[in-house]
């Protein structure tokens, strides 16, 4: 008995601690399933937490991109531009003159959209380390202009005819931080950035004697250094790299990937600097580790806003290139007849998507009140022209385009070049003497084939299959007929019957 009943109190022991050692396994179980749930929930919460900067910096990255497109593209436009020893033809070192002695040859597929009114002259200046004097001759009445553009594309003057008459004329273009004195007789400019290129145009008929005429105009055009102005001058040759990449800017600038676009775009900022108004976009850019002032190292971001950055350009350049037609739902944009026009270029405010969209399209342009390019592709939005058709554009008597300068219509292939053509005519403007009917209106005839001798005084050549039409107002008139405030509109290209 005694033996049973310490064989029972052995049992009872053995069986109590199994279940206490079961207890504790459960326990223990239990504790490491609770400490993996988690574990797992903070992995969650952080990648969630990472998803989302992710994305937050996606968005903030495409707008900085669109920010930051003309100053980029204008940088690489530079690079491109000055980047000989000497000028030749559309090049120039810095501080040298680019001077275009003929309108583009029609087989001349340099620049798009070429036109045939004014021959160009054309310096990209720094001014950061001194200012530099612009002399402009007198140009005895003739039409200019010599717009200045900042870094960021925006027209911050523009000597001309419109707005400082055809006398000579010197500016001292100094740099946002400089003070100092400048010579008698010199207006100062003061630039906002230190990137200024001037992107001087001087009409021109197109004759023998008119080109001669313009030549020596564009030969007293002058710029130099003020620690040299008055003194004997001779720039020194340009520098060159002959590892320099001189594809086509806008296609350079398209293949950067984020890093390395913003990393140009943070060294630009340091001698380009934002605006005032540019406050709310200069903090937004902060988010992303862009800084006015420091480099820009994605190596050194987080993991998701650098991703964020990565996944931005594309994107950020569709954006841009569709606002082409989104413009004309926001107002930066009109379509009259056919004709697409924009309202708002050469100052542009904080309006960043459409100052992107002009970069990439026409890069250059000039303030509405010096010109005005409406274009067309077609007789409406839904249809294109084509060779195969005839097109008539009829101007009521003294309804011709209300220009103070001049104004042209040039026909361009689907490319937006030259078309050749058997009469070597490009262009219809108001230099032209055409052929008007008997009631004093005028029609202007857009057709592949001639409409016969009586009327080719008339006639624009077209290419047999598609085209695209440009029509351009220098010194667009400002009171009514006007295209400025839409009390005068281009007049619809017809198909004829």
């Amino acid at each position: 008995m005694k033996l049973a009943k310490i064989a029972w109190i052995a049992a009872t022991v053995l069986l109590a601690a199994t279940l206490a050692s079961c207890g504790k396994q459960e326990e223990a179980k239990v504790e490491k399933a609770a400490s993996e749930v988690k574990k797992d929930a903070v992995a969650n919460a952080k990648a969630v937490e990472a998803a989302a900067k992710e994305v937050e910096a996606r968005e903030i990255a495409i707008d900085a991109y669109m920010y930051a497109y003309p100053l980029v593209t204008m940088e690489i436009t530079r690079r491109v531009s000055t980047n000989v020893e000497k000028p030749e033809g559309s090049k120039a070192p810095m501080g040298q003159f680019a001077r275009l002695r003929n309108y583009p040859a029609v087989d001349d597929h340099t620049v798009t959209a070429p036109n045939a009114d004014t021959l160009y002259t054309i310096t990209w200046l720094d001014v950061s380390k001194e200012p530099w004097i612009l002399s402009i001759p007198d140009m005895k009445d003739r039409y200019f202009l010599f717009p200045m553009l900042d870094g960021w594309t925006n027209v911050f003057q523009v000597p001309g005819k419109r707005t400082t008459g055809t006398k000579a004329q010197k500016y001292a273009i100094t740099g946002p931080g400089w003070s100092g004195t400048l010579p008698a007789g010199v207006t100062e400019y003061k630039a906002p950035t230190d990137m200024v290129w001037v992107l001087g145009r001087i009409y021109c008929t197109g004759t023998p004697e008119d080109y001669k005429a313009v030549h020596a105009l564009q030969d007293q055009v002058a710029a130099v250094p003020l620690s040299a102005y008055g003194k004997p001058y001779t720039p020194a040759p340009g520098k060159t790299d002959s590892a320099m990449d001189m594809k086509a800017p806008r296609d350079q600038v398209n293949a950067m990937d984020g890093a390395t676009y913003f990393k140009l775009f943070a060294e630009l900022l340091k001698t380009n600097p934002p605006s005032a108004e540019d406050a709310p976009m200069v903090a937004k850019l902060a988010k992303i580790g862009i800084v006015p002032g420091q480099d820009f190292d994605a190596a050194k971001l987080e993991s998701a806003v650098a991703k964020g950055i990565a996944a931005a350009p594309k994107p950020a350049q569709e954006k841009i290139s569709v606002y082409l037609k989104e413009a004309i739902v926001t107002g930066d944009a009109k379509v009259e007849n056919g004709w697409l026009f924009f309202s708002k270029t050469g100052l542009y405010g904080t309006g960043y998507r459409n100052r992107a969209m002009i970069t990439w399209y026409g890069l250059g342009a000039n303030r509405p009140q010096d010109a005005v390019y409406p274009t067309s592709e077609g007789p409406d939005i839904l249809k294109k022209y084509s060779g195969a058709n005839k097109y008539v554009m009829h101007f009521n008597k003294g309804e011709m385009p209300p220009a103070d300068a001049f104004w042209s219509i040039t026909m361009y292939d689907k490319d937006y070049f030259f078309v050749p053509n058997p009469i070597n005519r490009y262009t219809v403007s108001s230099r032209n003497k055409f052929k008007a009917n008997a009631d004093g209106s005028v029609d202007v005839y857009v057709q592949h084939d001639s409409p016969g001798k009586e009327k080719e005084a008339n006639w624009l050549p077209a290419p047999a299959d598609a085209f695209v039409l440009m029509m351009r107002l220098y010194w667009p008139r400002e009171k009514a007929p006007s295209i400025l405030d839409g009390t005068w509109k281009p007049a619809e290209v017809k198909q004829a019957s």
